[in-house]
């Protein structure tokens, strides 16, 4: 199962939501920064799980607000699948790493500015993470939403303290 159907689940454990008000939920816990689910497929994956049982149609609203709730069966899948998350540990998939691979491929200045521009992302991404850490409380998120967010930045710091040190690399020409 992914990481967005549990998503999805698990925002209706505390009870029945439309389309809009679960995305609303994922927003406000944060899944954008950690999680790679599309918002557009949230409609889609509502009633995908639907029709297989694990969540039920409460209401049919106007203007297709349909109303979807956790049945006993979606509640038993996101129980298993939950567990597994913390059991598993699977690769993260990330585009940078296409990127280092083929690094030697870009001129040494072409590659030292391509660094340069990351790392500022990433200090960009870190101060915005953490100006995030306590607000999302004041709209409802539960407090252990803060830790996803730290966890966060430390992954962006871990790729910005290595970054900064292969940059110094290729500027002392040991690197590509």
């Amino acid at each position: 199962m992914s990481s967005t159907r549990v998503l999805l689940l698990g925002v209706l454990l505390d009870g029945p939501l439309h389309g809009y008000e679960v995305r609303r939920r994922l927003e406000l816990m944060g899944t954008q920064h950690w999680a790679n689910v599309a918002y557009g497929s949230i409609y889609h994956g509502l009633a995908k799980m639907a029709d297989e049982g694990l969540l039920e149609r409460v209401e049919e609203g106007k203007g297709g607000k349909t109303v979807y709730g956790i049945t006993e069966i979606g509640r038993a899948e996101f129980a298993r699948h939950l567990m597994s998350h913390w059991w598993e540990i699977k690769p993260i998939v990330d585009p940078f790493q296409v990127a280092l691979t083929f690094m030697d491929r870009l001129s040494p200045a072409d590659l030292t500015s391509a660094m340069e521009a990351r790392a500022a992302q990433l200090r960009f991404s870190i101060s915005m993470t953490e100006r995030a850490i306590g607000g999302k409380q004041a709209f409802g998120a539960p407090r252990h939403i803060d830790e996803c967010l730290r966890l966060n930045i430390l992954q962006l710091q871990a790729q910005l303290t290595w970054l900064e040190e292969a940059m110094e690399k290729v500027r002392d020409g040991k690197l590509p």
